[in-house]
């Protein structure tokens, strides 16, 4: 066991010089600014200290340094013990060769091995040395931070592990594991069920009318609620605005809220205001006369306006329109009619305008860069569109969803994916989001050989691996604690729980600090069956 013992200047010990001072002969001279750290214990003896000019100042017995090196290392090693017993996470300890000096109480429970059998023997006496983080931190001197690991077959770890100096020597290392199996294991678990409800959802949709919202996939509280408004709205002819950052499907609800609405027979028109050049975007709007400019087609052009007639169009990213179209659209949503680019007829429309963008307009409109008053005329329902970072439990359902899509776009089987793997896409920001995902999957699957291939962390991008991303963790329960008001009654607990294991009763229990019996009482109690 380490002494971990702070150095004690041996000033602090002297006392000053008399009659029962030891002769010089019999005594080591030390400076009074010495630390205990700096005395050869095998040149212990009485000990007489001088000041700079060599003058004696005090004098100590080696009765009592060894008195005060036996305290300190008391009250050091008993905070050590008390910090490994108290620690949430697997603590180890090793020395330089590999021989535990410290196993917390939570590594016992996590590996099933007490701490008299670990304890002075060599750590890859338990585990293979392949799997042991805090060998190699040791070997190549540097601290790991976050990275997951498997020391065992069923376990799952978070590790951070760093190497120890004692005077600029290594002397050992030491490893702080955080036990991530629970959630790896239901997020496979979740990935298989998900994979086998999307097989029997498409074969309800195969033999029934396709629903309108049916290509919005995941199962989340956040997306659902989302879901619900546009089911709402859709019968409707209100014009609608939806928000949210890129590549999270704002698309795919405007289709849903047409394929729903009674216009569902007429044409669904779709314009990226940001993807045309302002000076073209008029034209493409609003279409133009023969000869209105040069260039123009011989006999005219009917714009999306026109051709979205009876419908529902669609402006994505509004917020990129220029001022001076915002104008002109506004005009139309007020007097219902437009004209061609060149003409001079007023051409009468009957169409919902739906809108989406992923910035925010009411900032736009403080700033002068966005009109007042064709915000409030395309915002008469918002709906907001949660990022795919706040409802990582639709994570996995879209794994499936777009490896099963793109191994048939491409004649190969699905490949497996490893638990790390998930893991860390469902820790990962996505920027990107459902885009990004999708787009990643199609990699992985194009990457892939055969039936046994196995898709493995190093197959991801380095931004995903951590390297030039973060993958942040998962605190469970301080998710449960900050979600939850002070006084927060146990229901709002148990379903906070539930929510976080995706609804496993065994992994809430265990969060909850409750038997999975107790648990089950509980639910029935409070009818959250």
């Amino acid at each position: 066991m380490f002494p971990l013992i702070k150095d004690v200047r041996l000033r602090e010990m002297a006392s000053p010089l008399g009659e029962e001072q030891p002769k010089e002969n019999d005594a080591l001279k030390v400076h009074e600014s010495t630390k205990l750290s700096e005395v050869s214990l095998s040149e212990l003896k009485d000990m007489i200290l001088v000041d700079d000019q060599g003058q004696p100042v005090g004098w100590i017995s080696k009765e009592a340094f060894i008195k005060q090196l036996l305290d300190a290392y008391q009250m050091h090693h008993a905070f050590f013990q008390a910090f490994l017993a108290s620690a949430d996470d697997a603590v180890t300890i090793v020395d330089k060769d590999g021989i535990v000096k410290g196993w917390s109480k939570r590594s016992e429970d996590m590996y099933g091995l007490p701490y008299e059998e670990v304890v002075d023997q060599p750590i890859n006496t338990f585990f293979d040395s392949n799997a042991l983080m805090v060998i190699s931190t040791i070997q190549q001197e540097m601290k790991v931070e976050k990275k997951y690991n498997q020391p065992k077959h069923d376990i799952h770890v978070l590790i951070n592990s760093m190497p120890v100096y004692r005077n600029g020597a290594l002397i050992g290392g030491i490893s702080v594991e955080r036990d991530i199996s629970d959630l790896v294991k239901l997020n496979n678990e979740l990935a298989t069920t998900t994979a086998y409800l999307h097989d029997l959802e498409s074969n309800v949709i195969q033999q029934n009318n396709l629903a309108p919202f049916q290509k919005i996939k995941g199962r989340s509280d956040a997306l659902q609620r989302a879901v619900r408004l546009a089911k709402k709205v859709a019968t409707t002819d209100a014009s609608v605005l939806i928000t949210g950052e890129s590549g999270v499907g704002k698309e795919l609800f405007a289709e849903g809220i047409h394929l729903a609405s009674q216009r569902a027979d007429k044409p669904f028109i779709a314009i990226n205001c940001g993807a045309i050049p302002a000076a073209l975007f008029e034209s493409e709007l609003f279409g133009y006369e023969p000869g209105a400019f040069t260039g123009a087609v011989k006999g005219g052009k009917k714009g999306k306006v026109d051709a979205a007639k009876g419908g529902t169009l669609f402006l994505d990213e509004i917020g990129e329109l220029p001022l001076e179209l915002q104008v002109k659209l506004l005009r139309v949503l007020q007097e219902k009619m437009f004209y061609r680019v060149g003409g001079t007829e007023a051409i009468p429309i009957d169409l919902r305008i739906v809108a989406a963008t992923n910035r925010h307009l009411e900032e736009m409109v403080e700033k002068g860069e966005f009109r007042e008053d064709l915000f409030y005329r395309i915002n008469v329902i918002s709906i907001p569109i949660p990022p795919l970072r706040e409802r990582p439990e639709d994570i996995p359902e879209l794994i499936q969803l777009f490896l099963k899509e793109f191994s048939l776009k491409y004649a190969k089987a699905i490949p497996t994916i490893d638990p790390e793997v998930i893991y860390t896409l469902l820790k990962y920001k996505w920027p990107g989001n459902i885009r990004q995902l999708r787009n990643l999957i199609e990699r992985l699957v194009i990457l892939s050989g055969d039936e046994h291939d196995v898709i493995k962390l190093h197959h991801l991008p380095e931004a995903l691996q951590g390297k030039n991303g973060k993958v942040e963790t998962l605190n469970v329960e301080n998710e449960i604690q900050t979600a939850q008001p002070e006084k927060a009654d146990e229901v709002a607990q148990i379903k906070a729980a539930l929510t976080r294991t995706y609804g496993n009763k065994s992994a809430a229990a265990k969060l909850l600090g409750i038997s999975r019996a107790t648990l089950y009482n509980k639910m029935k109690r409070y009818e959250l069956e």
